[in-house]
This record gives C-alpha cells, sequence and structure tokens, in this order.
C-alpha cells in the first residue's frame, strides 16, 4: 500500500513537469520544424522540401546576421562571467551569512521587473536628453548633449544587465560546496592568490561557470526586447530577422526555418563549449 502511495506521489510530483516540457516545449519545437520543411506552391498548397533552408544559406544577410548575434553573445557570456564571478565569490565565500541573503536579493531585484521595463530604464539614461547626458552637460564635462543609444556598446550593457544573474547564481551554488581548507592549504602550500584562483578555484567552479555560461548565452541569443530597442535601427540580432518573417511577411516557413537554424548553431556552439572545457551536461547540473 505504501509503494502504491510512493508511485502515485511521484506520479502526481512530475506530471505538471512533463506536461511543461511536452507542450510547451518539445512539442512546440516539433511543430515548428514541420512547418519548416513546408513548400508553399500555391494558396493553401504545400509540398515539403528544403528550400526554406536553402534560401536562409543563399541569403548572406541572414548568415551574416546570425555569426553576428553568436559572436556579440559569446562576448557578452564572457563580460559576464568576468563581472559575475568576483560577486558570485563574495556572497559564497567572504560575505558573512547574515549578508548572504541580502546580497542575493540585490541580485534578484532586477528580475522583479519585465524586460521592457528594463530596457527602458536604460533609454532614460542613456538618450540624448537622459540623466547621464544632461548631468555631464550640467557638470561641464560635456559641451552639449550625446546620444548613447542605438549602437552595440549600448546593447551590450543592456544584455550583460539583463542576465548576468543567470550567471551568479550557478557559481554561488558551486562555490558554497567548495571546503575552506582546500583554500587554506593551496596558501600554506605557499601558492600566490592567482595561483589558487587558477589551480583551485576556477576548476572547482568549472561545472557553475559553464551551466552560467550556457544559460546566459542561450538567453542573450534569444533575446529580442533589449537588442532591438537598445540598438534601434542600426541593431542586427537573429530574432529581429526572426520577428520579421513572422510577422511582417507572415512568412511562417521561412521563419520556421530561422528558428530552427538558430536553435541548431547556438545548440552546436554550446557542443563546442563542453568540449573544449572538457565538461558535459551532467557535470553543469549537478557534482558529486
Amino acid at each position: 500500500m505504501s509503494r502504491d502511495a510512493s508511485r502515485l506521489s511521484l506520479i502526481l510530483l512530475f506530471t505538471p513537469f512533463v506536461l511543461w516540457i511536452g507542450l510547451l516545449i518539445i512539442l512546440p519545437q516539433f511543430g515548428i520544424g514541420f512547418v519548416s520543411l513546408r513548400e508553399k506552391i500555391s494558396w493553401n498548397e504545400y509540398s515539403f522540401g528544403l528550400k526554406n533552408y536553402a534560401d536562409f544559406l543563399g541569403e548572406p544577410v541572414y548568415r551574416n546576421t546570425l555569426l553576428r548575434t553568436a559572436w556579440m553573445s559569446i562576448f557578452v557570456t564572457i563580460l559576464a562571467l568576468i563581472i559575475g564571478f568576483p560577486i558570485a565569490y563574495y556572497i559564497a565565500k567572504i560575505a558573512r551569512e547574515r549578508s548572504r541573503a541580502a546580497l542575493f536579493l540585490m541580485c534578484l531585484i532586477p528580475l522583479w521587473v519585465s524586460d521592457l521595463v528594463r530596457a527602458y530604464g536604460w533609454i532614460v539614461l542613456l538618450r540624448e536628453t537622459g540623466v547621464i547626458s544632461t548631468t555631464l552637460v550640467k557638470w561641464g564635462i560635456i559641451n552639449q548633449p550625446i546620444e548613447m543609444l542605438y549602437n552595440d556598446i549600448t546593447v551590450v550593457i543592456g544584455l550583460v544587465y539583463t542576465v548576468i544573474l543567470f550567471m551568479i547564481v550557478p557559481l554561488v551554488s558551486t562555490l558554497q560546496g567548495m571546503d575552506d581548507a582546500l583554500l587554506e592549504a593551496g596558501y600554506n602550500l605557499g601558492g600566490s592568490r592567482l595561483t589558487v584562483l587558477r589551480r583551485i578555484i576556477v576548476p572547482y567552479a568549472m561545472p557553475g561557470i559553464v551551466s552560467g555560461c550556457i544559460i546566459t548565452f542561450m538567453l542573450t541569443a534569444g533575446s529580442y526586447l533589449t537588442p532591438i530597442l537598445l540598438g534601434g535601427k542600426n541593431s542586427s540580432w537573429f530574432t529581429e530577422q526572426i520577428y520579421n518573417q513572422f510577422i511582417t511577411r507572415y512568412n511562417w516557413e521561412s521563419g520556421s526555418a530561422f528558428g530552427v537554424a538558430l536553435l541548431v548553431f547556438t545548440s552546436f556552439v554550446v557542443w563546442a563549449g563542453l568540449r573544449l572545457t572538457g565538461q558535459s551536461l551532467a557535470t553543469t547540473v549537478a557534482r558529486d
């Protein structure tokens, strides 16, 4: 009887998760893949083939936009790691127990508002009549207001601000499990701070580093609002191409092919990163 009750409890616990993954992730992906293989012949008449993918590969603008999105996403991920690692280490190993919760809460505050509100917050700060430009003019640092929006630097700043929390959380979780005796042993054996960081801290935190990089890279590559709002017409982000195919041109077949191309390409980048770091998806989820 108890075994049946345990089995029922397990089923009830996992049913929402399975439905969430199946109905909202797996099934839509199969649907997009199916639509991407359709070739429109005439009104409400389709055949199946790879024409949509051939059109994508044959157009340099689409290929270059995808590559540009990937490289900028990698750059944002690296910046998020460089900024987030010291913060995570301080929260996990240096801050007192009472202050850790407060520091972690400060990192969570940006998630209390939507991406749209956060992007407009940067617009208020960086536009020509914004807070920063007006303050610089008032202090006499510059002679006239300057426009700091609609460039790659602004897009990178906005994306780092948006995704850095997803880098900090796995790093904190990993670093909290590191025994302080390892650090003490490293220093007692004559290691400098740089040596201890390179030989002890970074290898131990590698699963958290890799998982944080995967999350931030995928979120950045799939971002839409931040690049469009902060980059304006100068923004060349692949999600905008997908949006244009679906909404502007109402070409669901090409839009689906673009979506599959983004998924495949970003998955390849993640796979390459795992191979280069010697990690696997299993080690980034849990560590013995």
